[in-house]
């Protein structure tokens, strides 16, 4: 973070800081186990269950829950990362623009 930052260049930084970040996902993958729908099932009837993958979100107030294929878990869990990693460069990003702000009026009134 320059000292001397203006609103315009706290702009650009973002702008190529979120290019880095795709795919983005807000929320959580979690492994679970739950027993299937065949009453003869084996690992059920031993309590093992079977593990799978969900994605867990929210669209407003709403909740959500999306199956996840083994092999497409690693992109998912890489996608709520980079989700998180946005949140982080957000609030990063409001901190900076809000310092380039005030320098910006100090200048212009003659304080700087």
């Amino acid at each position: 973070m320059a000292k001397s930052e203006t609103p315009d260049e706290v702009k650009r930084w973002f702008a190529r800081e979120i290019q880095k970040l795709w795919p983005v996902a807000a929320g959580s993958l979690s492994l679970r186990k739950s027993p299937c729908i065949r009453e003869t099932c084996p690992a059920c009837k031993a309590g093992q269950g079977h593990l799978s993958y969900s994605f867990y979100g929210r669209l407003g107030k709403r909740r959500f829950s999306i199956y996840i294929p083994d092999n497409l878990a690693t992109e998912v869990q890489g996608a709520v990362s980079n989700g998180r990693a946005l949140q982080e460069l957000i609030a990063e990003a409001g901190e900076r623009y809000t310092r380039a702000l005030k320098r910006e009026r100090n200048r212009k009134a003659g304080k700087e």
